[in-house]
């Protein structure tokens, strides 16, 4: 699935549907295309999140809110996959990527508190192992929603390393994980906007951005 069939998906699209999720989609496609477009694995990564992120937004400000807001966008979308295609995305790839992203301590927020707040208790560590435990009892139940939730919330964390200058451009120190996170997000990504295509458009709220004229 790229941005081209879904593009064509979006044009095919009933009058009816309303126009904020004819914007959402049209951003969201419009920043996958690009990041079919690029060789560069920072690049490629940070174009593939503005493509999910486009697909999510609702609202913006609130750094707890927003991960709310990714939760709540995959409780809907899973709701919709009754072909479990997510399901299928994300436990092939647990022995790969998605394993590899669960398993890595520099993506998990805590880690890094601790080391900003020179905490010493070990209870960052003691946290890691418990989300590992979940991650794999959830594989082993087939919980798609809670595997979900934590490969989000690892992908948000390489995300803000990116964004907010917390890594370096090429960086040697973090290029599995880079490389992890795009491998996800270019199957991720295309999967989710195509779901959204295949709704009426009615449950997605109002995009943050509206498109106005010129003032």
């Amino acid at each position: 699935m790229d941005a081209a069939t879904l593009k064509a998906k979006l044009a095919a699209l009933p009058p009816e549907i309303p126009e904020d999720f004819r914007v959402r989609c049209h951003r969201a496609i419009s920043w996958l295309r690009r990041a079919e477009m690029e060789d560069d694995a920072d690049a490629r990564f940070i174009f593939l999140w503005i493509s999910f992120n486009a697909a999510y937004a609702w609202e913006f400000g609130h750094e707890k809110s927003e991960r709310d807001l990714v939760r709540r966008f995959f409780e809907r979308i899973l709701q919709r996959d009754t072909e479990k295609r997510l399901h299928a995305l994300l436990f092939k790839n647990f022995t790969g990527c998605v394993r590899t992203l669960i398993d890595t301590p520099y993506l998990f927020e805590p880690f890094w508190r601790a080391l900003r707040d020179h905490d010493s208790s070990g209870r960052w560590e003691d946290q890691f192992k418990a989300a590992k435990r979940v991650a794999t009892a959830a594989v082993m139940s087939g919980e798609t929603a809670t595997v979900a939730g934590i490969v989000v919330d690892r992908l948000y964390v390489l995300r803000n390393q990116l964004v907010h200058g917390g890594a370096t451009h090429g960086s040697r120190v973090n290029r599995q994980q880079v490389k992890d996170g795009v491998a996800l997000l270019e199957q991720l990504a295309p999967v989710v906007i195509d779901l959204m295509l295949a709704s009426d458009g009615s449950d997605f709220g109002h995009i943050a951005y509206p498109v106005v004229g010129p003032i």
